[in-house]
């Protein structure tokens, strides 16, 4: 006896594509998108008066078109501010802050996380209150200690403080990861005979790497951009960093727009070049942190 499968006779229940989900996905992509053009508008004015010259500036206005192609604003602010010397000095403080406030980070809330020691909410709350003081509260006390100890107009003074105020923050959401860390492949790596050391290094660390490369990632841009903790504490050309050195652009009276928009723009493409070089990075561990 012959059997009829009737299996292609069943109507198959279509699957809907993620990409078609109705009107309400278009019309959140058309917010994102009109949301991105409007922070895109400062750069795109900044980039258009960085290459005008200031007649045509001060005739035509920051909003025209520049009638030509205007270099000197790029040349003067490269060799008025010594412009590799300062990218040096943001690069050299930006890059140990970013390292040592992650490492000062990882040891804090490995301690205040997992070693439970006593008062840890206190403590915990003592970093977020230091996270929110704002600088201007804090310049006086940190001007006057660096006086006193030899280290006023250094990079180091810079890379300390700094390496303190973003271990803050770092240290207040590392302990609130850890804090959650499972308490039982903790006492699998304990019976297996491994330290205090050996359960950092192969235990705890590989599982919040994602989240220490956020941190770096975050700690170098935030400290590339700080301008009143280094206008105080570096006075001397040589130790400046760009910010600064684009602050010394602008005159009491008189201002070269064109060459300050130039600096801005120069100042501007290597803080970009990072976050797009680890652009990668930086959502694998948000993705990851997510998931954990």
């Amino acid at each position: 006896m012959a059997v009829t499968l009737v299996t292609d006779r069943v109507p198959r229940r279509k699957v809907r594509d993620r990409h078609h989900r109705g009107a309400s996905r278009w019309v959140v992509l058309a917010l994102v998108t009109l949301g991105a053009v409007i922070m895109l508008v400062p750069f795109v004015f900044m980039l258009l008066n960085a290459f005008k010259s200031p007649g045509d500036y001060s005739s035509s206005g920051p909003l025209s078109w520049p009638t030509e192609f205007y270099t000197k604003g790029l040349k003067t602010y490269w060799t008025e501010v010594n412009f590799p010397l300062k990218f040096w000095n943001s690069l050299l403080i930006s890059g140990s802050v970013a390292v040592l406030a992650v490492a000062v980070s990882l040891f804090n809330a490995y301690a205040l996380g997992i070693g439970r020691v006593k008062g840890r909410l206190w403590i915990v709350g003592l970093f977020l209150l230091a996270n929110m003081m704002p600088q201007e509260a804090l310049i006086y006390p940190l001007y006057y200690a660096a006086k006193e100890i030899g280290l006023y107009n250094t990079q180091l003074s810079v890379i300390i403080i700094f390496t303190v105020i973003q271990s803050a923050f770092g240290t207040y959401l590392l302990a609130s990861v850890l804090g959650t860390f499972p308490r039982s492949v903790l006492e699998a790596a304990a019976l297996d005979g491994a330290g205090k050391w050996t359960v950092l290094r192969r235990v705890v660390f590989p599982n919040v790497r994602p989240t220490l490369a956020v941190l770096l990632i975050f700690f170098f841009i935030w400290t590339w951009n700080e301008f009143l903790i280094p206008l105080v504490m570096l006075i001397d050309n040589s130790t400046q960093t760009i910010p600064v050195a684009l602050a010394s652009l602008q005159g009491d009276r008189l201002m070269d727009a064109p060459t300050t928009n130039a600096g801005a723009l120069i100042s501007l493409v290597p803080a970009v070049l990072f976050f797009i070089i680890f652009q990668r990075t930086l959502s694998r561990g948000i993705t990851a942190g997510a998931e954990k």
